[in-house]
């Protein structure tokens, strides 16, 4: 995949457009237990295959939604762009965050990122709001629809 080169002011180049897709994440059962394990939510769903497969309506365990949160940002998203002449990035926070759809372990995702709104901040920063979704590998509807929020401090 082609990482775009992006400075903090770049981001205004990109407002109404699709930024682009990621490259294919493969969810794997290690994983979800292993967060499962550092976060307490052990629940049967995300980390009892056998018992998923019995009695699961989708015949397989299936990650956490909070689990795709947290790879979204450096395993997809980051893959995409290389940030140049950025002091500092930071996670400005969340908007509506909705998981229409299951993500089974076993399947790859992928991540479509939008740019929604950039914004000047102070310290010579920019704050972007992007739309992102993630999609399971075969399947319409995506798995996770979110509005992310970033802010990127110039050199």
């Amino acid at each position: 995949m082609v990482q775009l080169e992006v400075s903090p002011s770049d981001w205004k180049n990109y407002v109404g457009k699709e930024f682009g897709t990621s490259e294919w994440y493969e969810v794997i059962q290690d994983e979800i237990t292993e967060y499962g394990k550092i976060t307490g939510d052990m629940q049967w769903i995300h980390v009892d295959p056998k018992r998923a497969k019995k009695e699961s309506p989708y015949g397989t365990t299936v990650a956490h939604g909070n689990w795709l949160l947290s790879i979204v940002y450096p395993k997809l998203f980051s893959k995409m762009y290389k940030s140049i002449n950025t002091r500092m990035t930071i996670n400005y926070g969340w908007n509506k965050i909705r998981f229409p759809a299951p993500t089974p372990v076993g399947k790859r995702i992928r991540l479509v990122v939008n740019i929604i709104n950039v914004k000047e901040a102070e310290n010579n920063a920019y704050d972007v709001e992007f739309d992102f979704k993630i999609y399971v590998e075969g399947e319409v509807k995506p798995c996770c629809v979110a509005s992310k929020l970033s802010r990127f401090y110039s050199l």
